[in-house]
């Protein structure tokens, strides 16, 4: 086996010859990008302003949208006020089984939605929630509902959170605690203000996935028309009983959702805490 010599010249790029490898790369892409657009293109093609508007004139669709709407707000707010903490002390604070902790964090979003919801019933099976059912009720009722949003959209939140305060340097933070503040200080007026960005983007991604939640709400809330009917369970429902129309329409106002949720991300220029490698 011959061994090359470095000192000899390396010969000129052509980029004449980059032309069949992008055209491969391009090929491969444009089949999915045409695929998903055509995929997106289908409902709006396909409903008409008289579905759509019949759609919203249905009492329980619009029970659902109002559940919905709800629903995913509350799993926000609730989202934010576990990812906050936990992105920070994650970023912050070394500590024995930190690797583990971190995998742990990740386990909503790799596992099936069904395994989530089947869990959480069985973990309200348990004696003392199932006590706790009695006075509180939330097996297949609203509560549940939020609460099967939140075990997923939480997950999305953390991770969001986490990359902001890695991206956030700590130096001004230490730069707030030698000039007198104390811990709690220097988070509130230094750090959390410089995390708003990420904040924001933390709360549009854990409200869309809070929206998109089908499996565990199916499992743990039931599809209950009027009580714990949302809009993902809403097309189920109505494709159960034949009404195309109707779920296709409810199902183009979650694409409008999911798009303006995506385009208030890239217009305010949010996405940059999600380039952190899961």
């Amino acid at each position: 086996m011959t061994t090359p010599d470095p000192s000899a010249p390396i010969p000129p790029h052509r980029p004449g010859s980059d032309r069949a490898f992008f055209a491969a790369l391009g090929i491969l892409s444009g089949t999915y990008i045409v695929l998903l657009t055509a995929t997106v293109s289908a409902d709006f093609f396909y409903t008409t302003p008289g579905h759509f508007w019949r759609a919203l004139q249905s009492p329980e669709i619009r029970h659902a949208i109002r559940l919905s709407l709800l629903s995913c707000t509350l799993t926000t707010l609730l989202s934010l006020w576990v990812a906050v903490p936990i992105g920070y002390l994650m970023t912050r604070v070394r500590f024995r089984g930190q690797a583990l902790l971190d995998a742990l964090l990740d386990i909503p979003i790799v596992l099936p939605p069904l395994v989530i919801g089947i869990s959480l019933l069985i973990l309200f099976q348990a004696p003392p929630l199932r006590a706790l059912e009695r006075i509180f009720p939330v097996t297949y009722a609203v509560p549940s509902v939020i609460l099967a949003q939140f075990m997923v959209a939480c997950a999305f939140a953390v991770r969001t959170m986490r990359a902001t305060f890695e991206q956030i340097s700590p130096r001004p933070e230490q730069v707030a605690l030698t000039l007198g503040c104390n811990r709690s200080e220097a988070f509130w007026r230094v750090v959390l203000p410089s995390a708003r960005r990420g904040i924001l983007t933390a709360a549009t991604l854990a409200w869309a996935r809070a929206l998109g939640e089908f499996g565990p709400i199916l499992i743990f809330s039931g599809a209950t028309r009027m009580k714990t009917e949302v809009l993902p369970t809403t097309v189920f429902l109505e494709l159960s009983v034949g009404n195309l129309e109707a779920a296709v329409a409810v199902s183009l106002l979650m694409v409008i959702a999911a798009v303006a949720v995506l385009l208030l991300i890239r217009g305010y220029g949010l996405n940059s805490t999600l380039n952190r490698p899961l």
